[in-house]
């Protein structure tokens, strides 16, 4: 393989895992803006499920950065991060099979 084919690829690749983090970050950023106009449309401060999901697929785009970069800190936030929103989302799953409604 020529050095500049190599060179290439590993741009590439680079590019790929900063693309990754970019996604990460601006899933995990739109939950605080759903939060925002969700609680602004009820006319009082509350977390729609969409705020976990977000959390949750933002928080493990962000993991694999993370990871990637073998950031311990980071990696350990993405991942403690991630148990507290699953915990939250199977609280309202609960909730809602409780009150005979669909989970989603």
């Amino acid at each position: 393989m020529s050095a500049g084919l190599a060179d290439a690829m590993l741009a590439l690749q680079s590019h790929g895992w900063f693309l990754l983090g970019a996604a990460g970050q601006a899933v995990f950023t739109s939950r605080f803006l759903l939060q925002w106009m969700y609680s602004e449309r009820r006319g009082y401060s509350t977390i729609p499920l969409g705020f976990w999901y977000a959390s949750l697929a933002g928080a493990a785009l962000l993991l694999g950065y993370a990871i990637h970069l073998r950031d311990p800190v980071f990696t350990a936030g993405q991942g403690g991060g991630m148990l507290i929103y699953l915990r939250n989302l199977q609280l309202r799953w609960r909730e809602a099979r409780a009150a005979g409604e669909s989970p989603c």
